[in-house]
């Protein structure tokens, strides 16, 4: 049950938080992490007949190697795993893995911790991928050790793959640990699977070096919007001005006859979502995507507010079309700055959209696809939401199932989350970037979470409301509560044809003009009685007069009885 005062702290919190949002949003750049201590507890110098843990322990060796991010070095790993229920001793045998491994770190942002991430490889004797079941994950060869420290729950991301999993939509699996390396006791990490195309992870068709034409081009692909760091590099930037990067096959594998297909189906949706018919049900974006899986994708992100979401660590994979070759988004990845965990990007609210926020304050910072705006504000996708939301709620989302398996969770946690804090005592009570709560406590942390999460629930069920059950005005309105605005033109500059998107928060009569910067007046856009909601309208570039205009900055300008709006653009030949 919700404790009063600790929603009135919570409701605190938020409004000291909006104090502070746009200093916070211009000023996250990371503090120097600092090298642990090196007069350890005596406990670190573990005693290994004393050492005993309810998590599966991982056990890795060097033999003093330094584990480094270019490329990954040899070395052996050991996990001891009992069974559910039963304890695991540091002097037991390695009875789940015994072997070979490749290692290197991993990540970007999360390097700069000093609780480092791994990436690693299982091997055979002679240092070649093997395939095994890791605490009885489906085998695989690819894994990664996620280092939750930012995160002082350790279960954001667990609890995020956890939704998308009830979604029915594929999200690595995981298992809570505690890694010992090179005897050194290092805390509480998570064994994840590594993003990747397999029949047990990304089910798509294999793409191989001669797959070259026909149907066996088509597919499959796993495309991923990120951060330009981290492993294999390659992609295109899209005449939208979309960075898509190449994750399967990997930049140094793919074909040049696949990257031509690839960049042409994206280029084609591309255009489809910006034309007039972008919302016919037969021809227009619905026919390129499965849209089930763009709404499962916008909740699990919505649900967690994750503000790395849309625009980072954002996956979209395509099967070959003899096997539903439509774009489907996923799989979901990295929600360690979710769940209220972020001080800028009004990462700590529960109430409003986080994709519009996102729109909204990352232009030019990892900013999110054009093309989110306009599906998400689609009706197709808002009917499908609704649906989707009520049918969610009252099975896999609900807030008690929810809040039961964070308990379940912090419980399975207790003890190791002493030994982990005792090894990281920077971490707990103090800010880690880039937190918005800091508790004292580990349970003051699982508090807020659940908290956090309830409200967060709360907000979206008054936003989410089933068409059968709407108001003819609320039928044109999106997902994002209207009010009179005027969005900045996308893609922008352009040189061929651009979207302009405005909110009228009452029915109005409303014209939109172009002016150059003479203050002269070169196209009326709209010029007519317009319903509340929200509204979008392509423009090519032609005046007037039916002539293409000349490069330059233009002015584009909205009126309504709510008052007059401006913004620039630029048109480049």
């Amino acid at each position: 049950m919700i404790s009063l005062n600790y929603r009135k702290r919570l409701l605190l919190l938020q409004v000291i938080g909006w104090a502070f949002f746009l200093i916070a949003a211009n000023a996250y750049t990371f503090p120097p992490a600092e090298a642990p201590s090196s007069s350890q507890p005596d406990f670190l110098l573990v005693n290994a007949e004393q050492f005993s843990s309810n998590l599966p322990i991982i056990v890795i060796d060097t033999y003093g190697q330094t584990i480094v991010d270019p490329y990954r070095i040899e070395a052996d790993m050991g996990i001891i795993y009992n069974g559910p229920g039963n304890r695991n001793y540091l002097t037991d045998p390695y009875n789940d893995y015994n072997g070979q491994i490749g290692i290197e770190l991993r990540g970007s942002t999360a390097l700069q911790f000093p609780k480092q991430p791994y990436r690693l490889e299982t091997h055979d004797s002679l240092g070649q991928d093997i395939n095994v079941s890791l605490l009885g994950m489906p085998i695989d060869n690819d894994w990664v050790l996620h280092n939750p420290y930012s995160d002082k729950t350790f279960i954001r991301n667990v609890l995020a793959y956890k939704i998308a999993n009830d979604l029915g939509q594929y999200a690595s699996r995981s298992r809570l640990c505690e890694l010992f390396l090179n005897g050194q006791y290092e805390g509480v990490y998570v064994l994840l699977e590594k993003i990747k195309r397999d029949k047990n992870r990304v089910n798509i068709a294999d793409l191989d070096s001669t797959d070259l034409d026909g149907d066996k081009v088509t597919g499959g692909y796993i495309l991923k919007i990120d951060k330009t760091e981290g492993e294999q590099l390659g992609g295109w930037r899209s005449a939208n001005n979309v960075n898509y990067q190449y994750h399967y096959p990997a930049p140094d594998e793919i074909m040049p006859q696949q990257e031509q297909y690839i960049q042409n189906y994206m280029s084609r949706f591309e255009q489809l979502v910006l034309s007039p018919g972008y919302a016919d049900p037969d021809t227009g974006y619905t026919s390129m995507v499965d849209l089930n899986s763009f709404v499962d994708f916008f909740l699990v992100n919505e649900i967690s507010r994750n503000i790395d979401g849309y625009r980072l660590s954002s996956f979209m994979y395509k099967n070959r079309d003899d096997k539903d070759g439509r774009l489907k988004m996923g799989p979901v990845w990295d929600f360690n700055l979710a769940f209220g965990n972020a001080n800028y990007y009004y990462g700590w609210g529960t109430q409003g959209w986080n994709l519009q926020l996102l729109i909204d304050n990352t232009q030019g910072d990892f900013e999110v696809p054009f093309w989110w705006g306009i599906i998400a504000n689609d009706a197709a996708f808002q009917n499908l939401l609704a649906q989707r939301w009520v049918e969610l709620r009252a099975n896999e989302l609900k807030t008690e199932t929810l809040l039961e398996f964070i308990d379940a969770m912090a419980d399975t946690l207790a003890e190791a989350q002493v030994r982990n804090y005792k090894r990281w005592p920077e971490a707990l009570g103090n800010y880690v970037w880039p937190n918005f709560m800091c508790g004292y406590y580990y349970e003051e942390e699982i508090e807020f979470l659940k908290e956090w999460l309830t409200e967060r629930l709360r907000w979206m069920d008054s936003m989410i409301i089933l068409p059968e059950l709407k108001s003819d005005i609320e039928l044109n309105s999106t997902i994002v509560p209207v009010a009179f605005s005027l969005a900045q033109n996308y893609p922008n500059p352009f040189n061929s044809q651009t979207v302009i998107e405005f909110s009228l928060d009452k029915s109005s009569f409303t014209s939109i003009e172009i002016f150059n910067l003479l203050g002269q007046k070169v196209k009326t856009l709209v010029q007519s009685s317009l319903a509340a909601g929200k509204h979008r309208i392509v423009w090519n570039g032609i005046n007037d007069s039916g002539k293409a205009i000349t490069a330059g900055i233009y002015t584009y300008r909205i009126h309504s009885d709510s008052g007059v709006l401006y913004k620039k653009m630029v048109f480049v030949e």
